[in-house]
C-alpha cells in the first residue's frame, strides 16, 4: 500500500476547561451551586461579591467622613464608658437587685439582645448535632445504677440495636462481642429485657412480634382487648398479615367484634419504634425561579437569593502588570482569567435555567390555569427543539432545579411525563390520568369503592383508553390501597 499525504477539513467538539466548568455548573442544584460559589470565593482572590464589596465601601466612606475629627481623650472615653455601663473592672459585690446582663455585655449576638421575639434564642441549640436512637438509649442507661459488669453488657446490647430499634444480634453474637468468658448467656438475656423497658416502647425487640408484645405489655392493664391482642401477637401472629378474622376466631374462641377490637389496638402500635427518636437533618429546597401571575400573564424570573452577584476585584486587577513575569503577577493573571471564566459560566447557567423555565411555563400554561388534570404530555425533546438546545442540556437543566409557583414548589422534571392516546386522536398526560384517578376515588361511595376495572371504564367513557394494569400501577404509585382494602377501612 502506497503512503500518501491528504488534507481534510472537519469539525469536532473539544472539551475545554471552560466548557467543562459550564457543564458542571449547569447540573448543580441551588444548594450545591452556593457551595461551589463559596469555594470559588475562598480560593480565588480576584472574585468578590458585589453587595459585600459595596457594603464595605459604604462603611469605609462613613469612617472616612469622621477621620478629621479629634480623637476622644482618655477622660472623655472613660466617662462615656461609665455612662454606657461598660467597665473593665469587676466590682467586689453587685447590688442585690442588679443582674449580670445590666453591667456586662452578654454572649448573645447584638441582633438578639434586647429583642423580645429572640428572648428564647439558644446559640448552642443551633450547633448541636441531631440526637440518634443510640444517644437516647445511652442517656437512659446513665440514669440507672448498674455495676460496671452490667453496664458493659448493656452498652453491647445498645450497640447492636439498629436505627429502627431492633436488636440485630443474638445472644451468642453478643457474648462473642463482649469477649468475657465469665459472662453467661443468662446475664445477657436479663440485660436485653432491661433495655427493652427503655423508651421508646418496643425498642430492643428481635422481630416484629416481640416488638408488638413489648408495646402491649407497657399499656395499662385496663386497656380494652389488651390481653387478647397480646395473645394474638404471641400465638396467632401468622394470621395477622392476612387479617384472617375467621381463623383468629377459631383459634382464640372469641367473637368477631372482640377480634376486630384487638386488631384495631394492634394497628395503633408502632412497628418501627426507632423512627420516633431518629432526627434527620432537614433537606431544604431553594427554588431557582419564581412563577407569578401579573396582569393576566405568567411571568418567570430568577430567584435573586439563589446565586450572589459576583464581580472581579478592581483593586487587585489594577495590580497586574502585563510586562511583569514574576510568579506573583502570573498567579494573579491566572486568577483573573479563572474569575472571568467562572462569572461567564455562572451567567450562562442562569440564562439557560431561565429560558428553560420560561418555556416550560409557556408549554404548560393550562396546568397553571386549571391544575393537574390539564397537564399536557411533554418530553425533553419538545423543549430542546423549541429552544434549539441539545436534549442532554435540557436534561441537566431540569435535574434538581425547582420553581416556586402558586401551586407549590415543583421540580422541573415534574412537568415531563409520558402520554396516552385518546379516542379523539389526542394525547393525555400520565400526570393528568393520575389526577383523574385520584378524583374518581375521592368521589366514590365509601361502601362501594371503585375497582381498577371500573376506574378504567370511567376513563374510557371520557375518551382515555387505559388498561386495568395501568390503573393499578398509577394507584399504587400514589399510595392508594385497593378497592377491598378501602372498603374495609371504611
Amino acid at each position: 500500500m502506497k503512503q500518501t499525504i491528504q488534507l481534510r477539513l472537519g469539525q469536532h467538539l473539544t472539551m475545554t476547561p471552560q466548557l467543562q466548568q459550564a457543564i458542571r455548573l449547569l447540573q448543580l442544584s441551588t444548594l450545591e451551586l452556593q457551595k461551589e460559589i463559596q469555594e470559588a470565593l475562598d480560593s480565588n482572590l480576584m472574585l468578590e461579591e458585589a453587595e459585600e464589596a459595596d457594603r464595605f465601601a459604604a462603611n469605609g466612606e462613613d469612617s472616612g467622613n469622621g477621620a478629621h475629627e479629634s480623637p476622644p481623650s482618655d477622660e472623655q472615653g472613660s466617662a462615656e464608658r461609665e455612662l454606657q455601663g461598660e467597665t473593665n473592672e469587676i466590682p467586689d459585690e453587685l447590688p442585690v437587685d442588679t443582674q449580670w446582663a445590666d453591667v456586662y455585655d452578654g454572649y448573645l449576638p447584638p441582633s438578639t439582645q434586647g429583642s423580645a421575639e429572640n428572648a428564647d434564642f439558644d446559640p448552642f441549640l443551633h450547633q448541636s448535632r441531631p440526637q440518634t436512637l443510640h444517644d437516647h438509649l445511652l442517656w437512659q442507661l446513665n440514669l440507672i445504677r448498674l455495676s460496671e459488669r452490667d453496664e458493659m453488657i448493656a452498652e453491647a446490647v445498645i450497640d447492636a440495636i439498629d436505627a429502627r430499634g431492633y436488636l440485630r444480634a443474638d445472644l451468642d453474637e453478643l457474648l462473642s462481642t463482649i469477649g468475657d468468658d465469665q459472662i453467661s448467656l443468662e446475664e445477657i438475656a436479663t440485660m436485653v429485657h432491661r433495655v427493652q423497658s427503655f423508651d421508646p416502647p418496643g425498642v430492643g425487640a428481635r422481630d416484629l412480634a416481640e416488638c408488638l408484645q413489648i408495646q402491649l405489655r407497657q399499656l395499662p392493664a385496663e386497656t380494652p382487648q389488651r390481653d387478647l391482642a397480646l395473645a394474638i401477637c404471641r400465638d396467632g401472629f401468622e394470621h395477622l398479615p392476612r387479617k384472617d378474622i375467621a381463623a383468629l376466631m377459631r383459634r382464640f374462641k372469641q367473637t368477631e367484634p372482640e377480634i376486630r377490637g384487638a386488631l384495631t389496638l394492634i394497628c395503633q402500635l408502632n412497628p418501627h419504634p426507632g423512627d420516633l427518636i431518629a432526627q434527620e437533618p432537614p433537606e431544604y429546597v431553594v427554588p431557582d425561579i419564581f412563577v407569578r401571575r401579573e396582569n393576566g400573564r405568567w411571568s418567570v424570573e430568577l430567584n435573586p437569593e439563589s446565586t450572589p452577584k459576583l464581580r472581579v476585584n478592581a483593586d487587585y486587577a489594577r495590580l497586574i502588570r502585563r510586562a511583569d513575569t514574576s510568579s506573583d503577577s502570573v498567579t494573579m493573571r491566572n486568577h483573573l482569567q479563572e474569575a472571568r471564566w467562572f462569572i461567564k459560566s455562572l451567567a450562562s447557567r442562569n440564562d439557560t435555567v431561565l429560558r428553560v423555565g420560561a418555556k416550560i411555563v409557556e408549554m404548560q400554561q393550562a396546568f397553571f390555569e386549571h391544575g393537574e388534570e390539564a397537564m399536557r404530555p411533554m418530553v425533553l425533546r419538545d423543549v430542546a427543539e423549541a429552544l434549539e438546545l441539545h436534549e442532554s442540556t435540557v436534561s441537566r437543566v431540569t435535574t434538581q432545579k425547582y420553581m416556586h409557583t402558586p401551586r407549590g414548589t415543583l421540580e422541573f422534571k415534574y412537568f415531563f411525563s409520558s402520554h396516552v392516546s385518546t379516542t379523539s386522536g389526542g394525547e393525555c398526560s400520565s400526570t393528568a390520568i393520575r389526577a383523574l384517578i385520584r378524583k374518581l376515588i375521592a368521589a366514590e361511595p365509601a361502601r362501594k369503592p371503585l375497582s381498577d376495572s371500573k376506574i378504567a371504564a370511567e376513563l374510557a367513557d371520557r375518551g382515555i383508553q387505559v388498561a386495568r394494569r395501568t390503573v393499578a400501577k398509577y394507584r399504587e404509585a400514589m399510595g392508594i390501597p385497593a378497592s377491598n382494602e378501602r372498603k374495609r377501612l371504611a
